[in-house]
C-alpha cells in the first residue's frame, strides 16, 4: 500500500511538473504576441510610417505603399483606407457611429467575427461615441451590435477609436462620397475583453458612418 501511495504520489508531483512547464507566464504571452505582429508585418509587405512622417503626410497614409503609421504610445497599426466623406467628430460633440468590420486572430491567423458577411448583411455595429479634446469614450449598443453579442460587453476597444481623430465620420450625400475605411492592427491592450485576458493582437477592417 505504501509502494502505491508513493508511486500516485510521484506521478501527481509529475503532472503538476509538466502542467508548469506549459504554463506561459504573461511577459512570456506579451514577447509572443510582439513576434507575431512584427511577423505579421513582414508576411503582408507592410511599410510601417512614423507619427511624424504620417503628420508631414497631412494625416493620411499611402495605400499604393502599402503604408500604416505605428502610433508608439499604444502600438496600434494604423491604415487609412478612406478618409470619409463628412467632417470630423467634433470637441464635446456626441453621436451614434455606424461599422461594419471584420476581426482576426493574428496568432492563429483565422477570422473571428464580422458583421461584413451575408448572415449578416442587415446587422450594423451601433456604437454611442463622445469626443472630449482628443479623447474618445464609446460603447456598443446592446441588441444592435454583433461585437456586444459575441463578446458580451459594450466596452468598445481602444483600438476601434484611435482612427477617430484622423477621419471623417459622416453620411454619403451625394455621388462619390464614400464613408470612412480602415485597416488596424490591434495589440491585446488595446482590444477586446478577451484579447486582453488571452494576450492576442487582432487585424481588423473597419467602416465608419455617423448614424442618423
Amino acid at each position: 500500500m505504501k509502494n502505491l501511495l508513493s508511486s500516485l504520489l510521484i506521478l501527481t508531483a509529475l503532472a503538476l511538473l509538466a502542467s508548469c512547464s506549459h504554463y506561459e507566464t504573461y511577459a512570456e504571452q506579451k514577447e509572443k504576441e510582439t513576434k507575431a505582429i512584427r511577423q505579421y508585418i513582414i508576411d503582408k509587405n507592410i511599410n510601417v510610417i512614423s507619427e511624424a512622417t504620417f503628420n508631414e503626410q497631412n494625416q493620411t497614409t499611402d495605400v499604393s505603399k502599402n503604408e500604416y503609421v505605428l502610433f508608439a504610445s499604444s502600438g496600434v497599426y494604423m491604415q487609412i483606407v478612406r478618409k470619409g466623406c463628412g467632417s470630423q467628430i467634433k470637441n464635446g460633440e456626441s453621436c451614434t457611429v455606424l461599422c461594419r468590420f471584420t476581426e482576426r486572430n493574428i496568432l492563429t491567423d483565422s477570422l473571428l467575427l464580422s458583421n461584413d458577411v451575408l448572415y449578416y448583411s442587415t446587422v450594423v455595429d451601433k456604437m454611442s461615441v463622445r469626443r472630449s479634446s482628443d479623447t474618445f469614450t464609446a460603447s456598443f449598443i446592446a441588441g444592435e451590435s454583433v461585437m456586444y453579442s459575441q463578446y458580451k460587453s459594450a466596452s468598445v476597444p481602444a483600438g476601434w477609436l484611435a482612427p477617430l481623430l484622423y477621419i471623417n465620420v459622416g453620411r454619403p450625400e451625394k455621388e462619390g462620397d464614400e464613408i470612412a475605411k480602415v485597416n488596424i492592427i490591434v495589440p491585446a491592450a488595446q482590444g477586446t475583453v478577451a484579447a486582453s485576458e488571452s494576450v492576442y493582437p487582432c487585424f481588423y477592417t473597419i467602416t465608419y458612418e455617423k448614424g442618423i
